[in-house]
């Protein structure tokens, strides 16, 4: 059987041994790396299937790892594992590409359930589009899932990762209705009352782009789901 690669950025020692120890444990092979600017160079010469990335570390902090990961892959799950807790902390790590943010202290069997929950998902069900829908043409907008580019009638703007997986989302199921667990399960990886809230503050962004294109609406149907119309 084909160990599962981890890559593994954290700038504490003691805490690195520990969390490595288990994942060994565990039949995954970790690729550990003490600073940011040494991760981004394992992640590209080693593959990994997920990424666990502190946020503080030298040389490159872990949003900017992530950043730099998705920019080369929009697929491979990654978990952060910091201190930094206050909510626009939390909030920073799903914008850049987080799709779980564990604060410090954290449950090691906790984590290792988050680990082995998010390596099932992302094999079997990733929302992330294939090369052949990298560009995506709706009303006079245009959605580019490479760069992560809404172009509207009005402007060019930058999305975030989640906000360019929830837009692609809403556009497999135009004219119809996207179910809001299913939006939440698929990007945020669980339903919850937080995730929830987050993908209200996304959701309001899209609007507000998208009213640059006056052949589009967006709907919220209470308590089921979205529809875009175009």
């Amino acid at each position: 059987m084909i160990k599962q690669k981890i890559l593994y950025a954290e700038d504490e020692p003691f805490l690195a041994q520990i969390v490595s120890d288990n994942l060994k444990a565990k039949g995954y092979e970790v690729i550990y790396a003490q600073d940011g600017r040494t991760a981004l160079g394992l992640f590209k010469t080693s593959k990994p299937d997920l990424c666990l990335l502190d946020i503080m570390m030298p040389l490159k902090d872990g949003y900017s790892l992530a950043e730099d990961i998705r920019k080369s892959n929009t697929g491979i799950p990654i978990i952060f594992l910091s201190a930094k807790s206050l909510d626009e902390d939390v909030v920073k790590g799903f914008k850049t590409g987080g799709n779980d943010y564990m604060r410090k202290p954290f449950s090691i069997v906790e984590l290792l359930v988050r680990i082995e929950a998010l390596l099932v998902r992302f094999d079997t069900n990733q929302p992330v589009p294939d090369q052949t829908a990298a560009v995506v043409q709706f009303g006079k907008c245009r959605l580019d899932t490479i760069n992560q580019q809404l172009k509207t009638p009005i402007a060019t703007y930058d999305l975030s990762y989640k906000e360019m997986l929830l837009l692609q989302l809403l556009l497999n199921h135009k004219n119809d209705i996207l179910e809001r667990q299913e939006a939440l399960i698929k990007i945020w990886g669980d339903d919850n009352l937080y995730n929830g809230n987050s993908m209200n503050v996304f959701m309001t962004h899209l609007r507000k782009m998208l009213k640059d294109d006056t052949s589009i609406q967006v709907m919220s149907l209470r308590g089921i789901g979205y529809k875009l119309i175009c």
